[in-house]
């Protein structure tokens, strides 16, 4: 399967979603999805238990900021609270399992490239790869900054009045989904040592198909079981969709070429 700006037919975030799928479990690469999906099945699992344990505490902790007014709207407004906190931990659920996975899920990005580029994966080694491995924390946190700084500037339209419990979760649903977006198209960037400002720049050039893809992510990321297996996945999509849209221009326009 080769990759090449001659045959490059334009995909959907969609289909880019369903081609995940079809790499993840393709003969070649399913055996670097192991360990990314190990560490996502004990993170995710032990997380969500303690969504679920905690739920009843959160909703009361979120009906505390909504108007005494607006009280009597409890069970809509409750209703609004759990799914506000269902995409809130979604993403964080997501991050804690990315930050502890990321090393692994570089791993599969390069060799979903390699696969999609016919050229050859690097030869990393374990010992290359622990020794990155601050250089990738350094990587995910900046990422978590990002994040945390654009969610408190959200957090605050929670204070007024019918716009914090009407349009704010909305917003937050769009902002995890491009935020998840990000995280998993991260990986085949940062292999190539392109910068998360210059990143951000390439994906802004197809917001849409970035954003469906996000959400989609996201949406699976909130289903029970599904949730478990949908890293990897979503690893392999953004990849594909890295070595159709951005690899090209990457290498030959900005001369970045790491591999």
């Amino acid at each position: 399967m080769h990759s090449n700006q001659t045959d490059y037919q334009p995909k959907t975030g969609l289909e880019y979603f369903i081609k995940g799928w079809s790499l993840a479990f393709s003969p070649s690469i399913r055996h670097y999805v192991f360990l990314p999906l190990l560490a996502n099945i004990v993170i995710m699992s032990l997380l969500f238990y303690w969504f679920l344990v905690s739920i009843t505490g959160m909703v009361d902790w979120g009906l505390s900021f909504v108007p005494s007014w607006l009280q009597w709207l409890g069970y809509i407004i409750s209703f609004i609270v759990v799914v506000t906190l269902a995409i809130v931990f979604c993403y964080f659920f997501s991050t804690v399992a990315n930050i502890i996975a990321a090393p692994f899920n570089g791993l599969l990005a390069e060799h979903v490239e390699s696969q999609l580029t016919g050229m050859p994966a690097p030869d990393t080694s374990w010992i290359s790869l622990i020794m990155d491995i601050p250089r990738i924390m350094g990587r995910e946190l900046q990422k978590l900054i990002h994040y945390l700084l654009w969610a408190s500037l959200i957090f605050l339209t929670y204070f007024i009045p019918v716009i914090g419990q009407s349009v704010t979760p909305v917003i937050w649903f769009l902002f995890t989904a491009w935020q998840i977006n990000i995280q998993y198209a991260d990986y085949a960037f940062d292999n190539h040592k392109i910068t998360f400002p210059r990143m951000r720049e390439l994906l802004k050039q197809d917001k849409t198909d970035n954003l469906i893809y996000g959400i989609l992510v996201s949406l699976f990321t909130m289903i029970p079981i599904l949730n478990l297996v949908i890293m990897p996945i979503a690893v392999c999509g953004s990849t594909a969709m890295w070595v159709d849209r951005y690899r090209h221009q990457v290498i030959f326009n900005d001369g970045h070429n790491n591999r």
